[in-house]
């Protein structure tokens, strides 16, 4: 029961302190405070905590015990002035103390000096002063259950009102969001409402200026109109008083006018007689009309020229007299000069007919030559080729080509040579300006031909037209630079060989690689072959060096010469690894070949010359029938008949008709068993694609259109 007292008189005590009289506040906010300014402030006691601790430190405590670290040992002692008892006192006052310090787990002893003052004041008769201070000991208080207790519930209050602050905290917070919230939408009501004013009062001014402008608009033009009709009525006035002077002037200025318009057609007149006299000798017979237009229709038309230069002459006649021309006069001029136009342009439409009727007339007289001059080359070649059946009958076929194909083969690469002499100068040269010149001119000529493709005919126009210009002396424009020939002697030379290069170089790769761009490439070459030949020249050697299989020529082995460098010769590429595998041989060669194949029976469509090709289809018959009389080398003869026929066959079936088929016809029986005879099994391949192509073509009496054979249609994309 006492402790219970005690219990009471201490939490009397604590709430009388500073820490228990809290209050809340509801201003806090707008002061700038905390809402537990006075919970955070020190620790104070009430004064009624004096007598709590006085009659605590006269009752015994049976359970408080001390561990001293000086002495090292614990004893109980139970006498009121003892320094047990102010120990017993120091625990019961950190009981009291915030939780804050509670939690440090009372690692040192509170300091009892605060305490001992007010205990003297309170209780001058303990004499407490004489006791040496509990600070000095380093001992380690224990709490009693009773002072667990008390903490326990000083602990459980301070968490109930930090929960209480909290909430009133947030609610407060939730309230004050929503009133700003609430404000911020009565403001932006308000602020809506007053644009909404404002535009009203805009709109209703407007209205009211429009009204105001109308109103002034209409008093002006009732004004105006008032004038308007003042105005006339002294101008009718006027013209009373002044009619019989005004008729005189009227009069005066009809006459003048009749005189000005008169002079007028005067001169209208004799502008239309120059031109109808100039017109009329437009209607003479002269050289041209002479020789495109008939006699009668050359008397006729100056005939009626004649008379409409009289019809003119008469009305011209009547001014002689003094008489200005009448508007009937004139009129008759004017139909005369009409009708002199309209027979110039009659008679220049038919002299236009005319020329057209004789053009055609020379084409088909040229035709009709070229029929004639085509029908007796088939008859020499077909003399050719029965001759060389025969000779092959009777004494075997060849093992190099021809003398005068020598002779051919040896020209042209002697002015491949010839041309690669020239351009060493430029081709080694050192300066740095020369050899950037250089390789902006070798950029111009090969990119392009690197660009063809069948994508659509203007592209290709628009490549053409690029090789065209530069091989022209034109300056074309390259890497974003502006590059001609004619900015260095060897120009020319050099871009034309370079050009021949890279030409057989599409067919060594993208043709070998995809056949149908055989087709595109080879009618830019034909065309810049037909324009400028010394390129074709170029080509040609370049060709024939590297596939001389397209002369056809089967070069010898002289003595003495390295099997490598023979190899060479023959179209073989030898590196450091060795000799290329025989696949990748008979690509390129295939490849080349079908360029060569294309080329000669392709042609550029722009080119206004009517003449035959630079080299054209009688050349394909010279190499397939030249190909027939040598002996046929394993692999290489099979593959190349087969790709020339591929893409030539068609060309050459319509060019030469029942003569194409009887050297088919040779080709299958004859020299077929001849190929078969030097193939061996591993190589049979192309021997039998070929014997396949032959039966169909005999058979059908037909050879399809090679694949990516550019049509009508392409040039029109």
């Amino acid at each position: 029961m006492a402790s219970k007292n005690l219990l009471r008189e201490t939490l009397q005590g604590l709430k009388m302190s500073k820490k228990g009289k809290i209050k809340f506040d509801p201003y806090w906010a707008e002061r700038g405070e905390h809402i537990l300014e006075g919970y955070k402030g020190d620790l104070g006691l009430s004064p009624n905590c004096a007598g709590v601790m006085d009659r605590l430190s006269s009752r015994p405590l049976k359970k408080s015990s001390f561990l001293c670290s000086s002495s090292g040992g614990c004893s109980p002692d139970s006498s009121a002035g003892s320094v047990s008892d102010i120990n017993t006192i120091n625990t019961t006052f950190s009981a009291a103390t915030p939780l804050k310090n509670k939690r440090r787990h009372l690692a040192s002893p509170l300091s009892c000096k605060a305490v001992s003052d007010e205990m003297n004041s309170e209780t001058p008769e303990a004499d407490v002063s004489k006791v040496s201070s509990p600070v000095s000991l380093p001992a380690i208080s224990l709490l009693s259950s009773k002072a667990m207790q008390t903490a326990g519930c000083i602990d459980r209050i301070e968490k109930k009102h930090q929960e209480k602050a909290k909430s009133a905290l947030r609610l407060r917070q939730e309230k004050l969001v929503v009133a700003v919230a609430d404000a911020a939408s009565e403001q932006l009501k308000r602020f809506e409402e007053l644009m909404e004013l404002k535009q009203k009062q805009e709109d209703q001014s407007m209205r009211d200026m429009r009204d105001r402008e109308t109103k002034e608009s209409m008093v002006r033009y009732e004004k105006l109109k008032e004038e308007q009709r003042h105005r006339m009525k002294n101008l009718n006035l006027s013209q009373k008083v002044a009619e019989p002077e005004q008729q005189q002037l009227w009069e005066a200025e009809l006459e003048r006018q009749t005189q000005v318009d008169g002079r007028e057609r005067l001169q209208n007149l004799h502008t239309i007689q120059v031109e109808i006299l100039q017109l009329n000798q437009l209607l003479r017979p002269s050289s041209q009309t002479k020789t495109d237009l008939p006699p009668t229709s050359i008397s006729s038309y100056s005939t009626r020229g004649n008379q409409l230069c009289s019809q003119v002459s008469v009305v011209v006649r009547k001014t002689a007299e003094g008489q200005f021309p009448s508007v009937e006069d004139m009129t008759m001029a004017e139909q005369a000069l009409h009708e002199m136009r309209a027979l110039i342009q009659l008679m220049q439409e038919e002299v236009v007919k005319a020329h057209e009727w004789k053009k055609e007339e020379q084409e088909q007289e040229e035709k009709c030559r070229k029929m004639a001059a085509l029908q007796a080359q088939q008859d020499v070649q077909k003399k050719a080729a029965q001759s060389a059946q025969q000779k092959a009958m009777k004494k075997g076929l060849q093992n190099t080509a021809e003398d005068s194909t020598l002779k051919w083969y040896k020209e042209l690469q002697q002015t491949a040579a010839q041309c690669a002499q020239a351009i060493e100068q430029l081709s080694t040269t050192k300066d740095a300006q020369t050899k950037k010149l250089k390789q902006e001119l070798q950029k111009a000529a090969t990119i392009p031909v690197s660009q063809i493709s069948s994508n659509s005919g203007s592209q290709l126009r628009e490549i053409f037209d690029k090789i065209d210009k530069l091989l022209s002396g034109g300056a074309v424009v390259s890497g974003g630079k502006s590059v001609s020939v004619s900015q260095h002697p060897q120009g020319l030379d050099f871009v034309s060989y370079k050009l021949a290069e890279k030409f057989v170089k599409q067919g060594e790769e993208e043709v070998a690689s995809h056949h149908e761009a055989a087709f595109p490439i080879a009618v830019v070459a034909s065309g810049i072959w037909e324009l400028h030949p010394r390129v074709g020249d170029l080509i040609l050697a370049c060709l024939h060096k590297k596939c001389p299989y397209a002369v056809p020529h089967y070069p010898p082995m002289k003595d003495g010469t390295p099997v490598e460098e023979y190899q060479k010769i023959l179209g073989y590429r030898v590196g450091e690894s060795g000799v290329e595998d025989q696949d990748s041989f008979l690509k390129r060669m295939s490849g080349m070949i079908r360029l060569y194949a294309a080329i000669i029976q392709m042609r550029w469509p722009y080119i206004s010359k009517q003449g035959s090709l630079p080299h054209g289809l009688n050349h394909g018959w010279r190499w397939l029938a030249q190909m027939l009389n040598m002996e046929p080398l394993a692999d290489i003869t099979a593959t190349l008949l087969l790709d020339f026929l591929e893409v030539c066959g068609n060309a050459l079936m319509k060019q030469y008709q029942g003569q194409f088929f009887k050297l088919m016809l040779y080709l299958k029986e004859e020299y077929l068993p001849r190929i078969e005879a030097v193939t061996s099994s591993g190589q049979m391949g192309s021997v039998s694609r070929l014997q396949e192509f032959l039966e169909t073509a005999l058979q059908n009496q037909q050879i399809s259109p090679p694949k990516g054979q550019l049509s009508s249609r392409f040039w029109r994309t």
